[in-house]
């Protein structure tokens, strides 16, 4: 037809066509076009998703739909949160987090500052903690403002946008903070309790968090530095172009690819079109982009993984490089060796710095000054599963194993033979040679499959129900723990190494320079010192008489070991004897040791429990299994080595080797 030809059809909305077909409305007509061409008509489906309940629903969607519709030119800040249900261990987790927060913050001239609140600019944590001691859950926040750095103070930034999201809410909110300033970013890390000013547990809806909370806060931060500028923009932009990291350029890279991952450096606007050109050739010299001509490139494989994963990387080494610098300048330099957790070999060496690695979830990342004369940067995992680490103290550092345990197999095959449930009496029918100590582990090894990850029930009688699955639910559980704790740290010595030298105690050279199997030091670095050490401690031990020269090699007493302990020993339990003003009795083998359990005494000869009877108290071995018991009676009798504790099911039960 030709486009000046109109024939109107007139007659009733609805009318039928001189094909006999209903005419179709218009509306109608665009909707199935859209439909039909895949895009979305706008409307949202009306599944319910949970992100409306809880306070600052309506809040959330409005500002989400002014989030589509923002201006470029708003300051960006990316805010991070999370959920944490604090359960049993809510208050040790609580206040562990809080003490490596406060550890890292800092003032613009690096000074120390610590937790501030709505009203005080020294609050008191500990108080924070006890107040949410019975709390279900908690909200911790990360709030990083792209141009955080303008900012001479965050505190004033972080109180308004506190008090915003308390009228949001509609509930006063009790919250500590703290700022960092030690990556290239500020940011604020905000704990705050999961109470309203009620009492009642505080419900946040899904949507503020997601988009409201960001919203208040890009919009407070716009207020109060203006709007970006073009050439802010541009900057920014610019400054991605070199940067071995995920950048907002390389989303709208990937945004744009077709199915074979082929872009175009073209841009219809000649800033984009530069930056797309210059990226793509920092992604050729990163072997993650591929010229194919014509101004076509190919993107590489997992390009947004990769990119992550050199980003990170970059931000271990500066910080490595970071904390070397301010303990050990002399390591500056040495090698470093970022640790791959699952596949690394043991690592012997000097705690330099424990930190923050995911400031989110509350992982660790632990700097090991390596006697093999290396730097390891090691993921330790979420910080409750790790005791605190001194700095200077000398650790081992290992794989957590990932496998099925033999413990395991043992409680599936009791359970064949028992009708597909395990107890301890049916464990001894089953090998007569056991000991009900044994037993007792598997029990120990079930109960923690069940408290972790409900993967093992236990009956009303006593009974653990083996499913036919069991190893497999094992295998997930190994997993599981391996995720939170994926290396085991031992403390060697809590003492600096120049210490040990003339220590009047059972150290760590000591066993190194008795050991059958001494440790390969290599002549730099920590190795060397460590070597120096041993020779410095091997001069006074001949001195003590506890060691002389035969044959210009170093010849140890028997006894050296037992003897430098029990002087140790003596020292501690007299300082503890004036404490309590009670006598020490030493446990001598086959004693009867029954008392309270009062605490752990950490010495450079070992761990001890410090057991208290009502004239006199006792220092033995330490076991982990007497953590859970502290303040309650416990019994045992003193063996070589160790002691064999009676605790679980009574004084006539199981035993603890």
């Amino acid at each position: 037809m030709s486009n000046d030809e109109f024939n109107p059809r007139l007659g009733r909305l609805g009318a039928r066509g001189t094909s006999g077909k209903r005419v179709r409305k218009f509306l109608g007509r665009i909707v199935a076009a859209t439909a039909r061409a895949g895009a979305s008509t706008g409307v949202r489906s009306r599944r319910f998703d949970g992100s409306r309940i809880g306070r600052g629903a309506s809040i959330g969607r409005v500002l989400r739909g002014g989030d589509r519709h923002a201006g470029h030119r708003n300051r960006r800040v990316v805010i991070k949160a999370r959920l944490v249900k604090l359960g049993t261990k809510g208050v040790s987790a609580s206040r562990a987090h809080l003490r490596y927060i406060q550890r890292d913050s800092a003032t613009p001239d690096g000074a120390p500052r610590g937790l501030y609140s709505a009203d005080r600019d020294v609050a008191d944590g500990t108080a924070f903690v006890e107040r949410g001691s019975g709390d279900r859950h908690q909200f911790r926040f990360i709030v990083s403002a792209e141009d955080g750095d303008q900012y001479p103070d965050l505190k004033p930034f972080v109180r308004r946008l506190m008090a915003q999201m308390e009228e949001d809410l509609g509930t006063k909110l009790d919250w500590v903070a703290a700022d960092h300033r030690d990556t290239g970013h500020p940011h604020s890390h905000i704990m705050l309790r999961g109470k309203d000013d009620r009492g009642e547990n505080l419900i946040i809806a899904r949507e503020y968090i997601a988009h409201g909370f960001r919203e208040r806060a890009s919009a407070l931060v716009s207020l109060d530095l203006g709007p970006r500028t073009d050439l802010e923009i541009e900057e920014r932009l610019r400054h991605d172009v070199s940067q071995e990291r995920l950048t907002a350029i390389d989303r709208r890279l990937i945004r744009t690819m077709d199915a074979d991952r082929m872009v175009s450096s073209a841009d219809r606007d000649p800033l984009q079109q530069s930056l797309r050109a210059g990226r793509l050739k920092t992604l050729e010299r990163l072997g993650l982009a591929e010229e194919r001509g014509g101004g076509r490139w190919q993107l590489a494989d997992r390009l947004e993984d990769t990119l992550r994963r050199t980003g990170e990387r970059g931000d271990i080494i500066r910080t490595m490089q970071r904390e070397l610098s301010a303990r050990v300048p002399e390591r500056a330099t040495a090698d470093q060796v970022i640790e791959n957790s699952s596949e690394m070999q043991p690592i012997v060496g000097r705690v330099v710095a424990r930190g923050l690695a995911d400031e989110l979830h509350d992982r660790h990342y632990l700097i090991v000054d390596g006697v093999d004369g290396r730097s390891h940067y090691i993921d330790i995992g979420k910080a409750e599963a790790v005791e605190p680490l001194p700095v200077d103290a000398i650790v081992r550092v290992t794989s957590s194993s990932r496998e099925v345990r033999e413990v395991d197999r043992t409680i599936v095959l009791v359970a064949a033979a028992n009708g597909g449930h395990y107890t301890i009496d049916a464990h001894l029918r089953f090998d007569p040679n056991a000991s009900e100590a044994f037993a007792e582990t598997h029990v120990r090894r079930l109960e923690a499959m069940r408290r972790v990850m409900r993967s093992a029930e236990r009956e009303p009688d006593g009974r653990w129900v083996i499913a036919p699955s069991h190893l497999e639910r094992a295998a997930a559980f190994e997993a599981r723990l391996a995720a939170d704790r994926p290396v085991r740290t031992e403390i060697l010595s809590s003492v600096s190494l120049d210490r040990l030298k003339t220590l009047n105690a059972a150290t760590w050279l000591d066993r190194e320079l008795t050991s059958a199997q001494p440790l390969a030091l290599r002549e730099s670095g920590f190795g060397r010192e460590v070597r120096t050490a041993q020779m410095a401690r091997q001069a006074w031990l001949v001195e003590q008489e506890l060691a002389e020269q035969v044959s210009g090699r170093i010849a140890y007493r028997p006894d050296m070991l037992t003897s430098l302990q029990q002087r140790e020993l003596k020292t501690v339990a007299k300082r503890i004897s004036d404490e309590l003003e009670k006598p020490f009795k030493e446990a001598r083998p086959g004693a009867q040791i029954d008392g309270i359990f009062r605490r752990r005494i950490d010495l450079a000869s070992g761990r001890f429990a410090l057991v208290e009877k009502s004239r006199e108290f006792t220092l033995v071995p330490w076991r982990p299994v007497l953590e859970r018991h502290v303040g309650k009676s416990v019994a045992g009798v003193v063996r070589n080595g160790g002691v064999s504790w009676t605790i679980g099911r009574g004084r006539s039960g199981p035993s603890v080797e």
